[in-house]
């Protein structure tokens, strides 16, 4: 999905303009990227998290040459996905991974 796509859901959604989906799309995306700058997290109940990771910096390799080059320190956004994105994704694992007791060890009832 692209943003234009995402445009046309948000304007499809209710009596909107295009103009004003593009207007609301841009908002929220402006949200997100200023939270990050400033070091905010952003939490999205049942869709997930973004925050900011430190990487430190570290001696790389240019692929094409062979020589190291270093790579400074820099931060990068990540995304984690909450349980139940995961789980919607993932249907036939819904509840797979939550510690429950499966009853697999019952082979021996008939």
């Amino acid at each position: 999905m692209t943003k234009a796509d995402l445009v046309e859901e948000v304007t499809n959604l209710g009596d909107l303009t295009r103009r004003d989906g593009e207007v609301i799309v841009d908002t929220i995306f402006d949200a997100v990227i200023g939270a990050l700058k400033s070091g905010d997290k952003i939490e999205i109940r049942g869709f997930g998290s973004f925050r900011i990771r430190q990487r430190k910096p570290r001696i790389g390799r240019n692929p094409k040459t062979g020589a190291k080059v270093d790579v400074p320190a820099k931060r990068v956004p990540y995304f984690k996905p909450s349980k139940e994105l995961r789980d919607l994704v993932n249907p036939g694992e819904a509840g797979a991974h939550d510690g429950a007791d499966d009853g697999d060890d019952d082979s021996d009832e008939d």
